[in-house]
């Protein structure tokens, strides 16, 4: 080898722990950066006419588990999902309230109970009266209340909803953008770890909302396919379609149109069941909050109103009453129909002819609705025929909660427990699919950048640098030494 080879070689040499260095200091300064990927230099022997000249770095290798990546995502997929689900059910059952709870719908059950017996045990005082009255306005006010934090539930979700898609929409436009990036880049011969990086990251955010799987195309392109099967980006980025609404009451839904739907390039997509292609994320937790859990909960309130109305209007409780006039409950003032069920709760109040708020007198709580005057004052029949049907075990008439025969309590107590149970449910799997991300996570991260396996890597770095400028330097004083003669 002559003396020019073997300075050109000690160069190479120089160039290539360089780049290793530079790969190593990047490698330890994101060591906990989420979504990057750890790079190693790739080198080759340099031949030049049959003779080698050294080394040449052929590229920088990008170092991920692309599988194990893939399945992270769909556990955090997952893990969103339950979480929002879980969310929603806590959210719930502090709308209703637990029975030690000031203001709950069930204390507020036991505060109408004890006012019809004191009203009962004293007839002939308007103070108790009134007290009993004001125990069933703020009843029927709870379920008011109850009935408008569910709508508030949904509406809160149907705004979340619109900024996923949002989000997914901008990310997919993102996605396609770096594809085309990196794809001119690649051909250039240019190192694109940094733009795989960003997009990772990206891809990360999406699957958030909905499970995806990330499939490698040439020159470093990605296809994104959900784990159902819909194509989110394959050259070009689908466009996913939503209108939010300003307010939701409990008539509207999705399949009477008061809602919108999701779309994607166009075309509806079903968002809850087995037909639904973006089903275990985010995005299609809040649908199901939207559109099926809060609507649950609300018929569950609705159901518990209508037993309350009915209870109260019952054939012969009240003698002064004619069939068809609403009793101490009503439907917005008027009687109740069973057709008219849904939303019954946000639209429940007392019976006007008992409110002194609306001109009513208090004294018919004790001599009938319908009566015209005054009637004795120490009359408690009716005061405590109130008292009973609020106690008495009837069977329920809604087909939101189970058949059986309970008190108005029971069913209010029932009511919390099938939210109670829901909510348990929902935290069990929330724990576990957590737990499932967590670890794949952490697998992910320890096949990621170990600090000390790349000082390990940078001593040996350093001791090949030295050697090859130990060359130069050798080559150096060989052509001093020439010059000299």
């Amino acid at each position: 080898m002559s003396v020019t080879s073997a300075l050109a070689s000690a160069l190479t040499g120089i160039q290539a722990t360089s780049r290793q260095a530079e790969a190593i200091s990047s490698n330890v300064a994101n060591a906990t950066t989420p979504g990057y990927g750890k790079r190693s230099v790739a080198l080759a022997a340099l031949s030049v006419g049959g003779t080698g000249q050294g080394v040449r770095v052929t590229g920088i290798r990008r170092d991920i588990d692309q599988f194990l990546i893939n399945d992270r995502r769909v556990a955090q997929s997952a893990a969103d999902d339950r979480e929002t689900r879980s969310s929603f059910f806590k959210r719930l059952e502090e709308i209703i309230g637990t029975p030690e709870t000031t203001g709950s719908l069930t204390a507020r059950i036991g505060a109408l109970d004890k006012a019809l017996l004191e009203a009962a045990s004293r007839p002939e005082s308007e103070a108790r009266l009134a007290a009993a009255v004001s125990a069933a306005s703020d009843l029927a006010l709870g379920l008011n209340q109850a009935s408008d934090a569910i709508q508030a539930e949904r509406a809160k979700a149907d705004s979340q909803i619109a900024g996923a898609v949002g989000t997914l929409n901008t990310a997919l436009q993102q996605v396609q953008d770096l594809n085309t990036q990196i794809r001119s880049f690649t051909g250039a011969g240019r190192d694109v770890s940094a733009l795989l990086d960003q997009r990772q990251q990206i891809i990360d955010e999406i699957s958030g909302l909905v499970p995806l799987r990330e499939i490698a195309r040439d020159h470093n392109q990605v296809a994104l396919i959900t784990t159902g099967g819909a194509v989110l980006l394959d050259g070009t980025a689908g466009q996913f379609g939503f209108t939010a609404v300003h307010t939701v009451v409990p008539e509207m839904t999705q399949a009477s149109g008061g809602l919108s739907g999701l779309t994607l390039n166009g075309r509806p997509m079903a968002t809850a069941g087995e037909a639904s292609l973006i089903s275990g994320g985010e995005l299609s937790a809040l649908f199901a909050v939207r559109d099926d859990l809060a609507t649950e909960g609300q018929a569950r309130l609705d159901a518990l109103a209508r037993d309350l109305v009915e209870r109260f209007s019952a054939a012969g409780l009240d003698p002064t009453l004619t069939a068809g006039n609403p009793g101490l409950f009503t439907d917005s003032g008027g009687a109740f129909s069973a057709a008219n069920e849904a939303g019954l709760s946000s639209r429940l109040s007392v019976n006007a002819r008992v409110d002194p708020a609306q001109s009513g007198l208090v004294t018919r709580l004790r001599d009938g609705l319908g009566a015209t005057a005054t009637g004795p004052s120490g009359n408690a029949g009716l005061l405590l025929a109130l008292s009973n049907v609020l106690g008495a075990a009837r069977p329920t008439a809604s087909a939101a909660l189970p058949a059986a025969s309970r008190s108005l309590a029971g069913l209010a107590s029932d009511v919390l427990s099938l939210t109670s149970t829901d909510r348990l449910s929902a935290d069990s799997e929330t724990a576990y699919t957590a737990a499932r991300y967590a670890a794949l996570d952490e697998m992910e991260r320890a096949g990621g950048v170990d600090t000390d396996e790349e000082m390990q890597a940078l001593l040996v770095i350093e001791k090949t640098y030295a050697a090859n400028a130990k060359v130069l330097q050798t080559v150096n004083d060989m052509i001093n030494t020439l010059l000299e003669l």
